[in-house]
């Protein structure tokens, strides 16, 4: 099967699996924002953040936490309504990363956790910059699973093999114009089988496909995993990509 919905109805699909998606995709590692910011040059305590593509708030609140002043921005009614259960006291606006609706130079940091690829970056760039300070900060990270991992390879495959190479969205190409540094974070948790088969189930492709078919498809790969991790545990391997950039300050 050649998997070739396009990338915005997978992009909005993530409203039906809005509380899954809350309760089983990973957070991400502190490293991210010791991260951002060194690579960026600033202070998240108390930075005006938005962080666009928001979700269910994942990104959102691990910002807050670090005390940084964050406005949430989704595209999506059912991942807002979830965000607004998550973070009832952080204000969200509906939106999207290629028109961001925010006002020019009102912020030091513009995160796209998880959400770039959902992008147009010929928009999304100029967007993005234009509601940056001079001197503020554009960061993308993704989690991905590593595939270094060899149960996660053989995992990886009989998916591409199930949804077609399409499954996957990969190109992480940084925009130009730009002066990008990256850094590549390796962890992993700790999760029941079942859990993590539940995370699967809140990628777009599966969503998409229907709760039916990708259910066949899940209990065929829970048999593969059990073969591996027969006391039905696994630790989930990730590789946390983080690329940050500063907006020149001459930038007119």
């Amino acid at each position: 099967m050649t998997y070739d919905i396009p990338a915005a109805e997978r992009a909005l699909a993530f409203g039906r699996a809005a509380r899954a998606y809350a309760a089983y995709r990973p957070e991400y590692p502190a490293g991210v924002f010791d991260t951002v910011e060194e690579f960026g040059g600033l202070r998240l305590a108390g930075a005006r953040v938005a962080d666009v593509g928001t979700g269910t708030g994942l990104a959102a609140r691990a910002l807050r936490e670090r005390g940084a002043r964050v406005t949430g921005v989704e595209p999506g009614a059912g991942m807002a309504e979830q965000f607004r259960r998550e973070l009832p006291d952080v204000p969200l606006v509906r939106g999207d990363g290629n028109r961001l609706p925010l006002a020019d130079g009102s912020l030091d940091l513009v995160a796209y956790a998880q959400s770039w690829h959902w992008t147009d970056p010929a928009r999304a760039v100029p967007s993005a910059l234009r509601v940056l300070r001079p001197g503020g900060v554009l960061a993308l990270w993704w989690n991905d699973p590593d595939p270094a991992v060899p149960w996660v390879a053989e995992q990886q495959a009989r998916i591409a093999a199930r949804f077609g190479e399409g499954y996957y969205i990969s190109d992480r190409t940084l925009p130009a114009g730009l002066s990008w540094r990256t850094r590549e974070l390796r962890w992993s948790r700790r999760v029941s089988i079942d859990f993590h088969l539940a995370k699967l189930a809140t990628h777009s492709a599966f969503i998409v496909l229907g709760e039916a078919r990708g259910a066949e498809f899940l209990a065929t790969e829970r048999a593969h995993l059990l073969r591996h991790f027969p006391d039905g545990g696994l630790d989930e391997p990730y590789v946390t990509t983080v690329s940050v950039a500063v907006r020149p300050a001459d930038r007119s």
